[in-house]
């Protein structure tokens, strides 16, 4: 699908991977919709980019806030083409710590913005794209992009409920291609590894050595530039569909 005039959603813009795919996707012709709980540098993003792009804030784990973004990103630019789901919280909780276990409010909030909040931009987004008429190149509606993390299946000690999240956001990109198939809607999800944003600040120093020691080539935090230009081949190539791709260096945790 090409992105020239065409509407993508992203999440989590105002930072990290959210804010580079945003810029991404921008300077490859799309107009952007960025929606964040936070406002103050979401609306930065959004003033940086100019024309052909709008800041919401919203805090993806409601869904009315949700469908209210969605249906203003299609009476300002017609309809949805694409929606990219970036926003996401850490969490470093142990299962057990010093005979205390785990904080259920800590990981209800998780399971909320991570997982929840993911389906929530999912959900609408994609009964927005069924409207869609089909490319006349490619016969797509719509594509749906999520950004899950490599602690799906390699979750470091403290993690549960992060990867928890995340291995929910793999296992949902199957059965949701599978449902929009017949619709032309493709989903696919981005596992990463370490990258150089805000939620490193939330690892402790042990474990983020020990991650960085993991990985194999280039020994370094992955930027997130890196993750916009996956997003927009994704969405620009359209035989990627039902499918979770690493970009990890060849990251593989030791504990």
């Amino acid at each position: 699908m090409k992105l020239d005039g065409r509407c993508a959603i992203v999440t989590g813009a105002g930072s990290g991977m959210g804010r580079a795919t945003a810029r991404t996707l921008h300077e490859a012709g799309a107009n952007v919709v960025l929606l964040d709980v936070i406002e103050e540098p979401l609306e930065k993003t959004a003033a940086e980019l100019g024309e052909g792009a709008i800041a919401l804030p919203t805090d993806v784990s409601d869904a009315d806030q949700v469908e209210t973004a969605v249906r203003i990103a299609t009476e300002r630019f017609g309809t949805v083409h694409a929606a990219v789901n970036c926003a996401g919280i850490p969490s470093m909780m142990k299962t057990v710590s010093k005979g205390i276990p785990h904080s259920l409010e800590v990981w209800q909030r998780v399971i909320d913005v991570n997982l929840t909040g993911v389906f929530n931009v999912i959900r609408f987004a994609a009964a927005q794209m069924v409207t869609n008429q089909p490319d006349p190149e490619t016969t797509e509606r719509g594509v749906l992009v999520n950004i899950a993390s490599g602690a799906a299946w390699d979750g470091t000690r403290g993690t549960v409920a992060y990867a928890a999240s995340k291995a929910g956001v793999v296992g949902m990109s199957m059965p949701i291609a599978r449902d929009l198939a017949g619709e032309g809607i493709r989903c696919v999800s981005v596992v990463p590894g370490v990258f150089q944003t805000g939620m490193v600040g939330e690892i402790s120093e042990t474990v983020l050595t020990s991650l960085q020691e993991s990985v194999l080539y280039p020994k370094r935090m992955g930027d997130p530039p890196e993750i916009g230009r996956l997003v927009e081949h994704i969405i620009t190539n359209s035989y990627f569909n039902a499918t979770c791709i690493s970009l990890d260096a060849g990251l593989r945790a030791r504990h």
